[in-house]
């Protein structure tokens, strides 16, 4: 390599750290960062603190008070003239009502207004009844207004989740009067919009028209001619996940919300939507293991007593699982082997199922699974239980044999494999179908029964077919 080439890859390495390193800031704050601030924190550093925060993004704010821990009390203080309004709507329910709780019914109020309806309804949704009653006493007859009629809507629905900001203009528009109006109402509209919503006299919703068809279209055209009537609407009481839904199959970046007689109410963005499906994809995957996202900022207390109930559920199913362990004792006694062995079977069969009801639960929140293609995902999954059934029984089956030196032994374990493996990949696909068939939440439920079922069956195939053949 001569020295020119030697001087490009050492200016390629340069020029690339800087940008690694601007990535790795886009992702969120620096644990050096954070330690900094609290060590500031603890030296009661006003400026210097205000100094390093004044650039902070909401995002980036929210996760500095959530890191900081009891002095973000503190920092409120010492950033209250340069902490966003946004900032608050990116906590946690405890860390809100947390920082809420040293806060004035007027200061509160005053952040509230500045937000963003969908957000301004998000935050007062959050603070506990007693004081977003007292809050609601200090807004604005407009925001209140507005929030009021949010919150009248059910919850997780597109009106919960919906801003009242949008614009909508005439049908009878052409698309030079409608450029016209987008500039000289710049600093009524909302900050960032990406369609325009076409109404008839009624405010009925007509269809939509996006801003890079206004942008390419002549000004003389009247804007019902380049509308897209065919633009799916949403109802206002439509549940969020199946908002989502509409997003992901259509890419939508924004979709309009009517009434039940349809008119144009309001508009939900893309924005909010990654909200939801992050929710919704952190709730199931917090409920598969019977917590909440709250418990890493709960008490010791508080966090014990939540996840107890789904202890004590398999507690019980536990006991039926010894229960049929209990009835072949005298076999146990007899040959120690099948102690030892036992555990495996369960094992394989549990992991096996959990595999299965992993697939099957996401599925299912993606609508990917129905009853129209039940049976079928249920018939893939236990052949799939059976094959690998099969091989590792036979893989198992050999080490037993050459381990105990007894070929019935293995053949014994190998058999009770097999079984095990597809009960678990049948009752993997099927405990949680029919757990939404009966409209109850798989992702906490269906994992204790699915441990049940493959406990009691392994334990009896294994520790019967012992009993049966080597006794």
């Amino acid at each position: 390599m001569d020295d020119k080439d030697a001087e490009l890859t050492t200016d390629d390495t340069v020029d690339a750290a800087p940008a690694e390193i601007a990535a790795e800031q886009q992702l969120g704050l620096s644990d050096e960062f954070i330690r900094e601030i609290v060590l500031l924190l603890e030296e009661d550093a006003a400026s210097g603190i205000r100094e390093k925060c004044t650039a902070l993004s909401a995002p980036d704010a929210a996760e500095l008070l959530t890191k900081v821990g009891p002095l973000r009390h503190r920092l409120v203080d010492i950033l209250e003239d340069d902490l966003a309004p946004e900032s608050f709507s990116y906590l946690s329910y405890e860390i809100l009502n947390d920082l809420f709780s040293n806060m004035s019914g007027p200061h509160i109020a005053a952040i509230v207004g500045e937000l963003e309806s969908d957000d301004a309804i998000h935050l007062i949704d959050e603070l506990d009844e007693t004081r977003r009653s007292e809050i609601m006493r200090h807004l604005s007859r407009k925001v209140r207004a507005v929030v009021e009629e949010g919150l009248n809507f059910p919850e997780e629905s597109a009106g919960r989740l919906m801003q009242r900001e949008f614009v909508a203009i005439p049908q009878f528009w052409t698309v030079g009067k409608t450029s016209d109006y987008l500039r000289a109402a710049s600093e009524s509209l909302p900050d960032k919009f990406y369609d325009i919503f076409i109404v008839d006299p009624m405010h009925k919703y007509i269809g939509s028209v996006t801003l890079s068809d206004v942008l390419c279209t002549q000004r003389n055209l009247k804007m019902e001619s380049i509308v897209d009537e065919n633009r799916v609407k949403v109802p206002v009481t439509m549940d969020q996940e199946q908002v989502a839904q509409i997003f992901r199959r259509k890419d939508l970046l924004s979709a309009p919300v009517v009434d039940d007689v349809g008119r144009l109410i309001g508009v939900i963005t893309v924005d909010d939507i990654v909200d939801v499906i992050d929710a919704e994809a952190e709730e199931d995957l917090l409920s598969m293991g019977g917590v909440t996202d709250s418990d890493i900022y709960s008490s010791t207390f508080a966090t014990a007593r939540s996840r107890s109930t789904w202890l004590l559920v398999n507690l019980v199913t536990a006991f039926i699982a010894v229960s049929v362990i209990s009835l072949f004792e005298a076999s146990i006694e007899k040959i120690v082997a099948l102690a030892v062995l036992m555990p495996i079977v369960a094992s394989m069969g549990g992991n096996a199922g959990t595999q299965t009801l992993t697939v099957a639960v996401r599925a299912l929140a993606t609508k990917e699974l129905s009853a129209a293609n039940a049976w079928r995902v249920i018939g893939k999954e236990t052949l799939v239980g059976i094959l690998n059934g099969v091989f590792f029984a036979l893989l198992l089956g050999a080490v037993v044999w050459w381990w105990f030196s007894s070929p019935l032994l293995g053949a014994v374990i190998a058999t009770a494999l097999v079984i095990n493996l597809l009960v678990a990949g049948f009752f993997g696909a099927f405990v949680p179908i029919t757990l939404t068939r009966l409209n109850i939440d798989p992702a906490p439920a269906a994992g204790i029964f699915l441990t049940m079922m493959t406990d009691v069956i392994g334990f009896f195939a294994f520790l019967g077919l012992a009993t049966v053949f080597l006794l």
